[in-house]
This record gives C-alpha cells, sequence and structure tokens, in this order.
C-alpha cells in the first residue's frame, strides 16, 4: 500500500496558526510524552511554524482559547491524552486536534473493548479472559486465575488493559510456583487499572505497522520487526537501551509484510482511527499467523519511536511527518460558523 506524500510539501506553515504541542500530562507514561513532545515541538519550530509546548499538568487547558491557539499536536499518552478525554476537553473549546476522535480513542485505549471490535470485525486478535474489577478480593480468586491458566494456557500475559508502553505488564510461566506468579501479576496490573486482561501468550516475532490517513484513504506505512533481548521488548529496552534492533525494512517476505498491512489499516478503520497511529501484532513462529495486539492512538515520537523510523524508511524524514499528522488536524464536530482547522 503506497502513501501519496506529494501533499506534505505543499502545507502553507501560515495555514496551520498557532500549534500547541501537548505533552506531559499526568500518567504513568508521562516521561516518554515529554520526550515524544519534545522532539515534535522542536521539528515544528525548525520549519518556521508558530508552535508551543503545553503540559495540560501544569495549565489549564482553557489557556489555549486565550493564547490563540488554532491546533493542538497531541503528544500525550495514556489516561487523559490518548484515551478520548483531552479530544473531548478540545470538541469543548473548538480547537482542533490531531489524532483520532474521541470514541475511536476511547475504545483503542481500552484493550479489552478493543478486541471485541476486532473480534466483531474477524480480526485475528490473541485469545484472552477480562477479570472484572474487584476481582482480587473474591475468596475464590486462586481458583479463578487457575481457570485462566487452564483455558489460555501457559505461558499467558496478564496486562492492565488501558495503559500503553508495557507498563504493568507480566509474562507468567510455567517456571516456579505458578499460582503465585499468576496472583502477583494480577495485583500489579491491578494497580494500574481497575480491571485486569490475560492474554494468550503468542511465541514468535513482533512486528509494528504505523497508519496514516482516515477512512478509504487511510495507508499502511512500512512495517518495522522488533528483535529484544530473550523477547522482552519492555519499558527500560523501549525507551533507554540499544539492546533492541529494528529492522525497516523490515526483510519479510512480501506477502506477509503486505499482510501485515492489511490487518493494520483493518483493525484501523474497525476502530474510527484516523491521522495517524500504529497497530502492534506478532506473527506466530509455528504457522506465520499474524494476530494483532493493540493499537496506538498518539504513538511515541522519540528517538527510539516507530512510526519515525518508518516512515524514514519511505522517504519522509522527521520533521515532514511531524507537519503532515499537524496539518491533518480537526475536530469530530465542526462548530456553527466555524470551518474545520484541516
Amino acid at each position: 500500500m503506497n502513501l501519496d506524500l506529494s501533499t506534505v510539501g505543499q502545507v502553507a506553515l501560515s495555514d496551520l496558526g498557532k500549534v500547541a504541542v501537548l505533552l506531559g500530562g499526568t500518567s504513568a507514561e508521562r516521561e516518554i510524552s515529554l520526550m515524544s513532545g519534545g522532539g515534535v515541538l522542536a521539528a515544528l519550530q525548525a520549519l518556521g511554524v508558530d508552535a508551543i509546548g503545553f503540559d495540560p499538568a501544569e495549565r489549564d487547558l482553557a489557556e489555549l482559547k486565550r493564547e490563540g491557539v488554532a491546533r493542538c499536536f497531541i503528544a500525550l499518552h495514556g489516561r487523559h491524552g490518548e484515551d478520548g478525554t483531552v479530544q473531548g476537553a478540545l470538541e469543548m473549546l473548538g480547537i482542533a486536534y490531531t489524532g483520532s476522535g474521541v470514541m475511536a480513542s476511547a475504545v483503542a485505549m481500552d484493550k479489552v473493548m478493543t478486541k471485541r471490535l476486532w473480534l466483531a470485525e474477524g480480526l485475528p486478535t490473541p485469545r484472552h479472559v477480562w477479570l472484572e474489577p474487584g476481582v482480587l478480593q473474591d475468596e475464590s480468586v486462586a481458583n479463578r486465575l487457575r481457570c485462566v491458566a487452564a483455558e489460555l494456557g501457559l505461558p499467558l500475559i496478564v496486562k492492565p488493559p488501558r495503559e500503553g508502553s508495557s507498563i504493568g505488564v507480566t509474562k507468567v510461566s510455567r517456571e516456579g510456583d505458578v499460582d503465585q506468579h499468576l496472583l502477583d501479576a494480577v495485583t500489579l496490573a491491578a494497580r494500574y487499572d481497575a480491571d485486569v486482561l490475560c492474554e494468550e501468550f503468542i511465541a514468535g516475532e513482533e512486528v509494528t505497522c504505523p497508519v496514516l490517513g482516515e477512512g478509504a484513504s487511510a495507508r499502511a506505512l512500512p512495517v518495522v520487526r522488533i528483535r529484544a533481548p530473550e523477547g522482552a521488548y519492555d519499558y527500560q529496552n523501549k525507551y533507554f537501551t540499544d539492546s533492541v534492533t529494528y529492522q525497516c525494512p523490515s526483510g519479510l517476505p512480501e506477502a506477509e509484510e503486505r499482510e501485515i498491512q492489511r490487518l493494520a489499516v483493518a483493525s484501523y478503520r474497525a476502530l474510527g482511527c484516523r491521522g495517524w497511529g500504529r497497530a502492534d501484532l506478532m506473527i506466530r513462529a509455528s504457522d506465520r499467523k499474524p494476530f494483532l495486539l493493540e493499537m496506538n492512538t498518539s504513538p511515541g515520537m522519540t528517538s527510539h519511536s516507530l512510526v519515525p523510523m518508518s516512515a524514514r524508511a519511505m522517504g519522509l524524514p522527521y520533521d515532514q511527518l511531524c507537519l503532515l499528522i499537524a496539518s491533518q488536524a480537526r475536530l469530530d464536530a465542526v462548530p456553527r460558523g466555524k470551518p474545520s482547522a484541516a
């Protein structure tokens, strides 16, 4: 799937107006957001865009109107940035923003709801069990967790369904006291979320595929192949080490690359995403079948991030990627008498 980049160079900076890069925020991913937003802000300013940094953890969003901001580049990750809440606030303020709208952002942030939609659309995703809020207070929790292990098999993955960057994620294997290990994993995930997602572990290769655009015009970028030490693509290895290797071009057989791109776009459209996003997948080693893990609607834009890496592979440098995303900012609903900023 080829993306038409001819419009990137046609973006008139004066048409963008004043751009606020939203960064930082209050989520567990604040540190990463500061890195992402800092990179975006520097790139836009270097291009001559009238851009400012804006941290919602330190300033009231209403100040955006007082400062004459025309659009926001959302570089927030996690809660209150990627989950539809800040999108809803910007809708109320009438300020265009990058990325998906309120509903798509909220649904994509919740991995359980995402799976339900994908399964309804016939898209492949690992088998899972949802543990409702308060499960740890249930007297029969030990038996419940044994049933989860029996249903999904071991190893399995335990994660908070509304966090990102592998925060609160545990791989539970057959080693040691499985009952205690599983209980510890659920307890850790419950520190970050009211409910817990237990997921079938797919043994194989991890890949990711960015998507740009909306609806029928949405297009997949090149696939990135991820190789982490001992398969541990965790928070530390994602952002703070150079131990992970990435392949882009992926080196996958052409048919596999096309299928991953097809699934990325299909999953993006199924959730109603727009602007940009990134689908994470696993390719099962036994039969090379790909499985969708999650959709990121506000992906990282750090030096280690994967969307910029994929964009570079198709000839789109970091600064032009930032400009393209900023130019696509818009609202779900256009206020009366006001045109969309996109």
